[in-house]
């Protein structure tokens, strides 16, 4: 989400901020947080307003006030749509949380809907459904499955790599924007909301016509970057697949780069994404009754001019 979008209601506010985004685009990070401040003297409840601020002030090499601007929009909006405790946390300030919120990461995606498809398979070099499809299809040897659910459907690009091995295809994702471009190439059966980090019952995975243990495979595609702790998750997947059936997702690798660490095995960084280790991911495996069975190290996308690297997997359940 692009916090500058939102406005604060007042013109003259509004101005002040366009202008000290034009200052902190040309480098000038503190004169920038300067007139931020100002234009907050007039709308001082605007929460995107102190979001903004904070990102000069950390720009600005203001870290305290950066954390002390990020509690206020949190004081403001506490179902947190900007990601301030996330933001805190990469700026040392309070416990890494184990989770991106809910409200984040649904408006992130909402926003980010118009220009998903083009911004990572075309600008970030986004390689993660066609890797996971692949795998899924050397060890199937190219056999159609009958049911697949992709979690964290997006706009339906590891659906597309799938689709024409998959007899019915669910998709399930927290923004609705996204839902909606994925519907627009039909691609999928059903297509549902649904929250990863949630409870099963609660999760809107399941329904009276959509039971459990209904799939020989489920996929989640550079999803798990949004969830830190990721128990919820491997207590939900095997109650969708069916005895013997595939778990194919990515994370991104928690020992390649910098972060910081939440808990053992997994840490959240600068991008406001998670990383998570292999061991860490193994141990979860084991404890759901998923049986590794490939692990693929790759670069996975740019983050900018960075390569990110990524841990892919493919599981089976074993009952």
């Amino acid at each position: 989400m692009n916090p500058h979008q939102l406005s604060s209601g007042d013109l003259i506010a509004d101005r002040r901020a366009e202008y000290a985004q034009m200052l902190a685009a040309s480098g000038d990070h503190a004169e920038a947080a300067d007139l931020m401040r100002q234009a907050l003297e007039l709308v001082p409840d605007w929460a995107a307003g102190w979001f903004r601020l904070a990102d000069h002030e950390e720009k600005a090499g203001e870290r305290e006030a950066a954390v002390a601007s990020l509690a206020r929009v949190l004081e403001l909006n506490p179902e947190d749509i900007f990601g301030a405790r996330l933001k805190r946390a990469v700026l040392g300030a309070g416990e890494v949380p184990g989770q991106a919120p809910t409200a984040y990461v649904a408006r992130l995606f909402d926003d980010y809907a118009d220009r998903f498809d083009a911004a990572l398979v075309e600008r970030l070099a986004y390689t993660v459904p066609g890797r996971l499809a692949g795998m899924v299809e050397r060890f199937t040897g190219g056999a159609t499955l009958e049911h697949a659910i992709d979690l964290g459907c997006g706009t339906g690009l590891f659906g597309a790599e799938i689709r024409h091995r998959v007899g019915t295809l669910e998709g399930y994702d927290l923004s609705s924007n996204m839902l909606a471009k994925a519907a627009e190439k039909h691609l999928y059966d059903h297509l549902g909301e649904a929250d990863l980090s949630k409870a099963l019952v609660a999760s809107g995975l399941i329904a009276p016509d959509r039971p459990e243990y209904r799939a020989d495979l489920a996929a989640a595609a550079d999803v798990l970057m949004y969830l830190g702790d990721l128990v919820a998750v491997f207590a939900i997947v095997p109650h969708l697949l069916q005895a013997k059936g595939l778990f194919a997702f990515s994370v991104e690798d928690a020992e390649d780069g910098a972060g910081n660490s939440s808990a053992e095995g997994f840490i959240l960084r600068p991008s406001l994404r998670y990383a998570h280790t292999e061991t860490y991911v193994r141990s979860l495996c084991e404890t759901a009754g998923l049986e590794v069975l490939e692990v693929t190290r790759a670069t996975i996308r740019k983050d900018g001019a960075h390569d990110v690297a990524g841990i892919l997997f493919l599981s089976r359940k074993s009952l």
